[in-house]
């Protein structure tokens, strides 16, 4: 028996909106509607058909019905269609952070490009990739359900700026405090 799409469930109270799942697909489900032609490049500008997407409020409507599927792909969902989307690396990017408290007791907060503050904790992790050709750092936090924001590098060099020591694992890290949970930025030297 199909799921009534009219209803929200319990996961769409955390976007705010009505959506079902972009998996859905046959005559119960959403339809597909292919590929749309907007790709979110590495700076998080958002592009239609090879032009940035100048409404600020239009990128912000987008950014709460986009999901990431087992898979990998992005999709914008809503609650008639689906469409996957090409994101170059993160759908987000942290723009901004703030720091309350000191220590273990510190509380990261980052603001993102659409305005959405989220803090660092054991629900919403810091993680850094490293590029294995360059060696250079990508920091990212959890944003929701599987989408993350890149850290921009200003952001990124404030947070090395406040890093600390710790030894995690057997190992030295830098790294920083947030509710709590330490999250390494890189071994220490």
């Amino acid at each position: 028996m199909a799921r009534d799409q009219s209803k929200p469930t319990g996961d769409d109270k955390k976007i705010g909106v009505s959506a079902p799942s972009y998996q859905q697909s046959g005559p119960e489900g959403l339809p597909a509607c292919g590929d749309f032609d907007i790709r979110i490049a590495r700076d998080g500008t958002w592009h239609y058909r090879g032009s940035p997407i100048g409404r600020k409020s239009l990128v912000k409507l987008f950014s709460t019905v986009i999901r990431r599927d087992e898979q990998g792909d992005y999709w914008l969902v809503t609650p008639v269609e689906r469409g996957r989307i090409l994101v170059e690396d993160a759908p987000f990017t942290a723009v901004e952070c703030e720091a309350a408290g000191a220590g273990r007791d510190q509380v990261l907060r980052f603001r993102t490009n659409v305005d959405d503050w989220i803090e660092a904790g054991a629900d919403r992790p810091i993680r850094v990739a490293e590029d294995p050709v360059t060696g250079e750092p990508s920091p990212y936090i959890l944003v929701r359900d599987n989408l993350e924001a890149l850290i921009v590098r200003p952001v990124f060099y404030q947070l090395v700026e406040r890093a600390v020591e710790h030894r995690q694992d057997g190992t030295d890290y830098l790294g920083l405090w947030s509710k709590g949970r330490f999250f390494p930025l890189g071994r220490s030297p």
